[in-house]
């Protein structure tokens, strides 16, 4: 193993992510730091053995005494975050993060690393529709896949290591993407699915909806509650790739629409068709656990 029982990992960013990070990490034997804005988060972090101690400010000696370093940021947050204090990690420290976004921070990251550090980009494909410390939870990694985001200034022990996080935190598989290849599916498999589901919260204001919904709907709509700080920044920063797949999207809804409007059965019995074969495939590769 890369990473020994004896490696000082500090989380940066103490919400959902950072906190069930920190939650997996000290389940499985580690020594876990943090540092996060809000005083009550250390507290409940510490009174229920998520970290070893933390600090709302930016603790030098913590810095500089971690040996992985994962910022759980927003984007703008990490650069500033880095521009102000990234000088004071230690040479040999490895930094990742949980970022949704990978073009718009990597190179920025990269120029305010010091010498002899390494960053290498990660994505957790995991959370909850709830937010904070307080709803960690490392359970949500047993069925989530992980994705480290290499570039070519990456050396292969801090590739490998960073896949070892992932299987450390419980990932069921991990995957590699370059910068460009993650935020393209991204903008697919996250971005646009947020976009359908706040879209469709929008196009009814019915106040009785909550009396007939059924399972379908609530399922479609759960991330619809939404944190529109972190996904608005999301969205803005990956702008072009997901404004290529909403118009990959709009243009399958049309046809769907048209092929209602002209009761143009079988069309609409072969989307169908291939919409059900496409989702079974995430069934099998569940059963593959």
């Amino acid at each position: 193993m890369m990473i020994d029982k004896s490696s000082k990992i500090l989380i940066v960013g103490l919400g959902l992510i950072g906190g069930s990070y920190a939650m997996a990490l000290t389940k499985k034997g580690y020594m876990v730091f943090a540092i996060t804005k809000e005083q009550d988060d250390i507290d409940y972090a510490i009174e229920n053995g998520i970290i070893c101690s933390g600090s709302t400010d930016v603790d030098i000696e913590l810095v500089s005494g971690a040996d992985i370093i994962v910022f759980a940021l927003y984007p703008h947050i990490f650069v500033d975050w880095m521009e102000k204090y990234g000088k004071y990690i230690s040479p040999g420290t490895l930094i990742t993060d949980v970022t949704g976004v990978k073009g718009a921070v990597i190179d920025k990251v990269n120029a305010l690393v010091p010498q002899g550090v390494e960053f290498i980009a990660a994505h957790p494909m995991a959370g909850k529709e709830v937010y904070g410390v307080k709803n960690a939870d490392s359970s949500i990694f047993s069925d989530a896949n992980f994705i480290v985001v290499p570039t070519r200034d990456n050396t292969p022990s801090a590739i490998e290591k960073c896949k070892e996080l992932g299987e450390i935190l419980g990932f069921r598989r991990i995957s590699y993407l370059n910068p460009k290849q993650h935020d393209e599916m991204i903008a697919f498999l996250s971005q646009l699915t947020h976009c359908i589901a706040v879209s469709l919260m929008c196009a009814n204001g019915d106040p009785n909806l909550v009396s007939y919904t059924g399972d379908s709907f609530r399922d479609l709509t759960r991330i619809a509650n939404i944190n529109e700080e972190m996904w608005s920044e999301l969205f803005l920063l990956n702008k072009q790739a997901l404004l290529y797949e909403m118009d990959c999207y709009r243009t399958c809804f049309d046809r769907l629409y048209n092929a209602i409007n002209e009761d143009d059965e079988q069309t609409l019995k072969s989307m169908m068709r291939l919409s059900t074969a496409r989702r079974k495939m995430f069934g099998k590769e569940k059963d593959k656990k």
